[in-house]
């Protein structure tokens, strides 16, 4: 019998193919060119281990060596790779059958957005399997200064992209400034708990929760939201949605390739 201990998946690593990742993902990290040496080092390897992965990389196309300083740097190789597969089609794939297990976790349905010419957009939606639910359009669009998932997107942008996102929105133009500022420092609070939360703006007795899915640094960043009702029977415990939606948007993430850390604490 396994070892209830241990992972039941099967261990067939494959050394020669990791250190061609570790060196593909340690040059992507580098800001300038790196040399066998400098590679090695930073690798803990010798650099007999790793000169036949570099030789086979370059000549497959996935690094480039300069002759006159014998240093390497990545190719454009990965990035053509990735732009083959549109990003947005392998987020909805990787989303759905999470977003199916949360609605019917929660009995309450969810939505996946994101920001898309100035407006936010609902891309895809998992319905509650209890009689009575809340039902948003796919493809509806919505304001990203009045809503929860627009407000964690902008929370998760680069500050210069978010001043030129929010300079041509008319919701956040018509503001006072005392207001704007307030606003900005909501956004800050948002980013710094991971989540966004709050009493939905037009509709009573319902309260939307929100979390990022994807990578910023990817530039593949989506909302992950739950629009909940509110209910004498069957209380909303937030603690509990919040919960259940962080675990399903990890699982969204790592889906898509990302493991190394919690896109809530990348920026």
């Amino acid at each position: 019998m396994a070892d209830a201990g241990k992972s039941s998946k099967p261990n067939y690593r494959v050394p020669a193919l990791e250190k061609g990742f570790d060196i593909l993902e340690a040059l992507a990290r580098s800001a300038a060119p790196m040399t066998l040496t400098q590679l090695a080092n930073q690798l803990g390897r010798n650099t007999s281990e790793i000169y036949r992965v570099l030789t086979s990389l370059e000549q497959r196309g996935y690094i480039r060596r300069e002759d006159h300083t014998g240093t390497y740097r990545l190719s454009l190789k990965l990035y053509e790779l990735a732009h083959q597969h549109p990003p947005v089609q392998s987020l909805l794939h990787a989303a759905l059958r999470p977003m199916e297990a949360l609605a019917d976790q929660l009995g309450e349905s969810c939505h996946l957005s994101l920001l898309r010419r100035g407006n936010l957009v609902v891309l895809q939606q998992a319905l509650s399997p209890t009689p009575v639910r809340l039902s948003i359009d796919v493809g509806g669009r919505f304001s990203p200064v009045k809503t929860v998932s627009g407000r964690l997107l902008l929370a998760y942008m680069p500050p210069a992209d978010r001043d030129a996102f929010l300079r041509d929105n008319l919701d956040y133009v018509g503001m006072t400034d005392a207001t704007r500022t307030a606003f900005v420092e909501k956004l800050a609070r948002i980013r710094e708990q991971g989540y966004s939360m709050a009493e939905h703006e037009t509709h009573i007795g319902v309260r939307d929760y929100a979390v990022l899915v994807g990578h910023p640094n990817a530039g593949l960043t989506g909302a992950l939201t739950v629009a909940a009702l509110t209910s004498i029977k069957t209380p909303t415990d937030g603690a509990t949605i919040l919960k259940a939606l962080h675990r399903c948007a990890k699982e969204i993430t790592e889906e898509l390739g990302f493991h190394d850390e919690s896109p809530a604490r990348l920026l």
